[in-house]
């Protein structure tokens, strides 16, 4: 599997052998472009990237190559992509809040819903059908469905009794919720559309990153403050482990068994079970900066970001992807990011 690392615009790819499930950096792609950023999308059916600038949202090839910049954000977050009804979905949290809708393959503009301010992560729910985005200073879940009227659409809306960050679903009709305010896992039932249950991530605080094990009903949380990577049971909401992570953490990703979490401090964790119980079983240097993931299924490559510490939150000039590889794995992506 490789992995691709951003940090303050160059890419650095990572590889592994198979049976010793260990990453390492392998390669370097230098990007430009101007502003910040925050998650970063995979079409792995494309092989495209999609990275939100703030104000633009740039659309890359597996090289790192800008095919398309799709303009006309205030202050974008995340991108979901439906590949079925050839739509992408762009949060831009500035002013009032807006999903923007884009065609998947000429990257044009279809339209901009209303949404709420500081409209943030966003993903699609397969088993439901429905796109699902998170407005933090709102406090609420808002969810559509991916042929929404791009022009005149509504989203509905679920009050969560905090401030979410990202989210992760199950397959069966429930969604997983930070809400970083609050040090909980709030859970939503999408058919009874609202939360039926509130998890302490305790050892943990300060819950941002999500991912999801739904095979083995765990979901692994990236805690801020105290650094914890916490694996959590979906079903009872009881901690089974809570493993010292970097500085920083934004995102996490299961893949092949191992949970991983990225650091603004330049550190990847990797967790494993052994004996069923979940400890580390690498720490990788990546990049300062280079704190948030996401995951290629479709080339084994997975991508990272960063951008230097100390200016992670304000929009910046060129910066590098990098990447990390394992081979035989399945692919990653990791970006690191102000926003």
């Amino acid at each position: 599997m490789r992995i691709l690392i951003l940090p303050a615009f160059a890419a650095l790819f990572l590889c592994t052998a198979v049976h010793a499930q260990q990453w390492q950096v392998t390669r370097t792609l230098h990007i430009g472009g101007e502003g910040g950023w925050d998650y970063v999308t995979v079409d792995s059916q494309n092989h495209r990237l999609f990275v939100p600038r703030s104000t633009h949202t740039m659309v890359l090839d597996e090289d790192g190559k800008t095919l398309a910049d799709i303009p006309g954000q205030k202050h974008n977050h995340g991108v979901a992509i439906v590949p079925s009804v050839n739509r992408g979905y762009i949060t831009d949290g500035g002013g009032t809040g807006a999903i923007v809708v884009f065609d998947l393959k000429s990257y044009q503009v279809l339209g901009t819903i209303p949404a709420l301010p500081d409209a943030d992560g966003i993903i699609y729910d397969a088993h439901d059908n429905l796109v699902l985005a998170v407005s933090g200073d709102e406090g609420t879940l808002m969810t559509f469905r991916p042929d929404i009227d791009p022009k005149a659409g509504k989203v509905d809306k679920i009050e969560l009794g905090g401030k979410p960050e990202f989210l992760a679903t199950d397959g069966t009709g429930k969604v997983y919720i930070n809400l970083e305010d609050k040090d909980t896992i709030a859970v939503v039932d999408l058919s009874q559309k609202k939360v039926i249950a509130r998890w302490p991530v305790a050892p943990g605080g300060q819950p941002v990153g999500m991912s999801i094990d739904p095979a083995r009903h765990v979901i692994f949380i990236g805690c801020r403050n105290p650094q914890r990577l916490v694996v959590m049971n979906t079903e009872t909401g009881k901690v089974a482990a809570a493993l010292p992570i970097g500085t920083g953490v934004d995102a996490t990703i299961f893949v092949n068994g191992q949970a991983l979490a990225s650091t603004g401090d330049g550190n990847l964790t990797v967790a494993a079970a052994s004996s069923g119980k979940w400890q580390v079983a690498q720490t990788l240097k990546t990049a300062t900066g280079a704190r948030t993931m996401g995951i290629d299924t479709g080339n084994h490559r997975r991508r990272k970001r960063k951008q230097s510490q100390q200016n992670q939150r304000r929009p910046r000039g060129p910066g590098r992807f990098g990447a990390i590889d394992r081979v035989g794995g399945r692919p990653l992506l990791l970006p690191g990011e102000p926003r």
